[in-house]
């Protein structure tokens, strides 16, 4: 499992995803031996920093080996207008190309909150369920009609595909990994 890491990135979001996913490995090894998680972060620049400033160590997306699955955490971006600008910088603009390249290589893709966006903007999930965080949704809506949006649930399971909701939603998207 990679993390894809932007900046600006929302710091509980990232915790959020690498905390579930790093007890769920202590976990598996103290109560059945199963085998564990290889996580790691990921990002399309060199130096990437939190949406709080904090930097945050990382591969390259192109110095790995594609991952089994892909995690795109919320952005720090809250607002369609901050949204709107995040979607507009070129490390996103990168980064969506590189989740579309994913994609092609058999990469199962996992969004939440306004990481949704990211997914949304490759254009794969168009004609299919997803969700994305209930106060955006309306936003969401006009930017991506395509996507079939359901806000009320927590997590979508499009196959290739995988979203979850709001904010805290990263724990539940962890837990679905």
């Amino acid at each position: 499992v990679s993390v894809l890491v932007l900046d600006g990135v929302f710091d509980t979001g990232l915790t959020t995803v690498v905390d579930t996913l790093t007890l769920a490995n202590e976990l598996s090894q103290t109560v059945h031996e199963g085998e564990a998680f290889d996580v790691n972060l990921v990002s399309v620049r060199r130096r990437v920093r939190t949406a709080l400033g904090l930097s945050v160590p990382s591969l390259r997306l192109d110095e790995i080996e594609w991952p089994e699955t892909l995690v795109v955490p919320a952005l720090g971006a809250k607002t369609p207008q901050s949204l709107a600008e995040a979607l507009g910088r070129a490390d996103v603009r990168d980064a969506i190309e590189v989740l579309r390249e994913a994609q092609d290589n058999g990469v199962r893709l996992a969004a939440a909150c306004t990481g949704t966006y990211l997914l949304a903007a490759t254009g794969l999930p168009d004609g299919k369920l997803a969700t994305t965080t209930w106060w955006l949704a309306a936003d969401f809506r006009t930017r991506f009609p395509e996507v079939n949006l359901d806000e009320s649930k927590m997590v979508v399971d499009e196959g290739q595909h995988v979203t979850a909701g709001a904010a805290l939603a990263h724990v539940d998207l962890a837990l679905w990994i």
